[in-house]
């Protein structure tokens, strides 16, 4: 007789063998998410004394980017960020050589530099690139996409397993019996924690699948085919340098990636390598004090970069609450060409910029980082219960996985399901054929 759900000894060796290789990646993720979630603060506190200067007197924008190219040799000029406040340093961002994008910290009345640092070096950056790709780039993109995938298979295992199946108490099923013995009260906060942030769970992962590097492209592709899904992408997919993130999407090639110019030799003997087209100098940086004033009148939420756009300038809200973005063409003289805003963005791009900005707790302020940080906590203590579950059964030696019966059935839900998540999350229809193949073989040696 053919069963529609898996029996509890199937989905509990799912549950095992998928929260094996997925609980240390989710206690990692929910770490360095939990200290993502706070980067408006943190980044407020790295630059506290950069943003408490004398009050900027008579601010001259296209001198403080001079300034800046003259601190970083061989660079060209990428983008102006808007000073927080009359007191706060100016931002200039600018290309290396090597495409690496430079911060540099400017005094704005006596056009001193006062800090360089690379964006890929700075804190919330690295965290960034932890948190979702392992500080290992498109490879660490993928690890992090299948350990997401499986993540959303011991969820379903899970609240499956947890399933009450007739019981009547509210007990171990709504709240924890932290009265009981050690392994029922560790049980408990397991399951019933897991079954209260596994909705939020899924949206997290859900959210944070259009940035990986596998489904991101896959996105990509079914927008090429089918038909404009999308209007102006406006996430990372996978590993992207800063400088294109910083340029925009898409970037405008003047912009992003200056064209390489022969370049004399610097030092007797010694040929150095060619540098970016002097891009500023020959457009004098003309009208960027005119689009600075402009764009400070906007008052549109920080950080508000200004970058070249061909002849024009473009003036961008980069605020992580996506939905309150907003970007604007202008000209030199201070005219306005073309004006952005996210109601006029495609469906997917707003689904997914209100999944981002609720995911990276800004969607709606403190409470949105105090929900996303009790979230985090839980995956904390969801994640160590089941390793000290684990390492109390687990036998000297052994792996403690639940053995395998022959009775035991898949159920035709089961299977469905599974080939549904398989065909939507392509890394784990992949993993799962490599595991079909390596079950079948391991049958084929055992049958003789």
């Amino acid at each position: 007789m053919t069963t529609l759900w898996p029996d509890r000894r199937t989905l509990w060796r799912w549950h095992f063998f998928a929260g094996l290789c997925c609980l240390p990646f989710v206690a990692f993720l929910s770490v360095t998410g939990a200290i993502y979630l706070f980067k408006p603060q943190i980044d407020a506190w790295i630059d506290w004394k950069y943003d408490h200067l004398p009050a900027a007197v008579s601010p001259s924008p296209e001198g403080e980017v001079h300034a800046a190219l003259a601190a970083v040799p061989h660079s060209a000029f990428l983008a102006y960020e808007l000073p927080h406040s009359p007191h706060s340093a100016a931002r200039v961002l600018l290309t290396r050589q090597d495409g690496q994008a430079v911060r540099v910290y400017v005094d704005r009345n006596t056009h001193a530099v006062l800090k360089t640092i690379l964006e890929e070096s700075r804190f919330e950056r690295l965290i960034f690139r932890l948190h979702g790709q392992l500080l290992l780039g498109n490879i660490g993109s993928i690890i992090m996409e299948m350990v997401a995938s499986w993540t959303i298979v011991l969820v379903i295992t899970g609240l499956l397993l947890w399933w009450p199946r007739g019981r009547q108490r509210l007990a171990g099923v709504i709240y924890p019996r932290l009265g009981a013995d050690s392994r029922t009260r560790w049980r408990d906060l397991h399951a019933v924690t897991g079954v209260w942030i596994s909705v939020f769970l899924v949206l997290f992962l859900v959210s944070g699948l259009p940035w990986s590097f596998v489904w991101g492209h896959a996105l990509q592709s079914v927008e090429n085919t089918v038909g404009r899904l999308t209007s102006v992408k406006d996430w990372e997919i996978g590993s992207v340098p800063a400088a294109t993130v910083i340029a925009g999407h898409p970037p405008t090639p003047p912009a992003s990636a200056p064209a390489p110019a022969p370049n004399t030799m610097d030092m007797p003997g010694m040929d150095m390598p060619d540098t970016p087209a002097p891009a500023p100098e020959q457009r004098q940086l003309e009208g960027l004090d005119t689009v600075v004033q402009a764009a400070s009148a906007l008052s549109w939420p920080a950080p508000v970069l200004v970058t070249p756009s061909g002849p024009h300038w473009t003036i961008r809200s980069d605020t992580q609450n996506r939905p309150l973005r907003e970007s604007m063409t202008i000209t030199p003289s201070g005219h306005v060409t073309a004006h952005a805003t996210f109601a006029q963005k495609g469906m997917v791009d707003r689904i997914i910029g209100y999944g981002v900005a609720a995911h990276e707790g800004q969607l709606f302020g403190w409470a949105n980082q105090i929900m996303n940080m009790l979230v985090a906590g839980g995956l904390l203590l969801m994640s160590s219960a089941a390793t000290l579950l684990w390492l109390k059964r687990k036998p000297a030696g052994g792996l403690g996985a639940p053995p395998a019966l022959h009775s035991q059935k898949n159920g035709f839900a089961g299977i469905a399901l599974l080939m549904v998540l398989a065909l939507v999350l392509p890394e784990l229809g992949a993993s799962l054929l490599i595991l079909a193949l390596a079950a079948l073989a391991m049958k084929a040696r055992r049958k003789p």
